[in-house]
């Protein structure tokens, strides 16, 4: 049943689509993961989300183990930002190995499994935050957000891509322009979030990012329902593919100048 609404089959354009709809939609994507590169505005309230005002420091020899399950002291920022290493390690393995996958499910499912990632990330995050479990916190906005993030930055560019042949720079642009404006756009909100929900037993984090999860799933839904493929064999009108670079000869051809040939010269 999924396919009838996800399949790539489902979603080939008609002959009357127009493809400047596409841009909206891929942007809407990536302007919601993009606030990966924003991440870094929880760091210093995460480093004193218990304490508030000051953190509550555990122990010099505190180890890695104890600081994912403790509840009895602040997380220092270096171990926030391995949430940061991780979404990135985890684009990058999620793109390389569901590339094929993207191109024969189509983009559509492979937007909506990116926006049920990323969102559901970011709540089993703030989950993390409320409960003061930092193994959640990785697990949620690094692991499963991470993977959402991969699929969410192929599947615009692939798609931008099949309808922009002719200006293929401009298309692969849009995308970036996107994915780091998301940044640009969700850092100040998730600031003037925490703000509001800040009260004097709770820096405001865990309901910041559940509200940025909310509005993160619709926006990338309403971008992932809004993607076509085109048909097969379409291109843009007045433009054609040009031909494929000529086959350079191969080297074998041409008789090597041996010692022999330089002494009769």
């Amino acid at each position: 049943m999924l396919d009838q609404w996800l399949g790539r089959d489902r979603i080939i354009a008609g002959a009357n689509f127009n493809r400047w709809l596409i841009p909206p939609a891929a942007l809407a994507i990536h302007l919601c993961i993009g606030m990966a590169y924003g991440f870094s505005v929880f760091w210093l309230p995460l480093s004193r989300s218990l304490g508030v005002t000051a953190p509550i420091a555990c122990a010099p020899d505190t180890s890695v183990w104890t600081y994912l399950f403790t509840t009895t002291c602040d997380w220092p920022q270096p171990m926030l930002g391995w949430t940061y290493t991780l979404f990135f390690v985890l684009l990058g393995s999620a793109a390389a190995l569901f590339g094929h996958w993207l191109e024969t499910a189509g983009p559509r499912k492979a937007g909506v499994v990116s926006a049920l990632c990323w969102s559901g990330g970011l709540l089993l995050g703030a989950l993390g935050v409320h409960l003061h479990q930092l193994w959640l916190l990785w697990l949620g906005c690094g692991v499963i957000g991470g993977f959402g993030l991969g699929l969410g930055y192929i599947s615009p560019v692939s798609t931008l891509i099949k309808w922009f042949p002719d200006r293929r720079g401009m298309a692969t642009g849009l995308a970036i322009m996107g994915f780091g404006g998301g940044a640009m756009i969700g850092s100040p909100l998730a600031d003037r979030l925490m703000q509001h929900f800040a009260t004097p037993t709770s820096v405001g984090v865990a309901p910041t990012l559940v509200t940025l999860a909310l509005l993160y799933l619709v926006a990338m839904l309403l971008g992932a329902f809004g993607y076509r493929v085109p048909p097969t064999g379409w291109a843009p009108a007045g433009w054609t593919a040009p031909p494929p670079a000529a086959t350079r000869e191969p080297l074998h051809r041409y008789p090597l100048l041996t010692d022999t040939a330089c002494s009769e010269q």
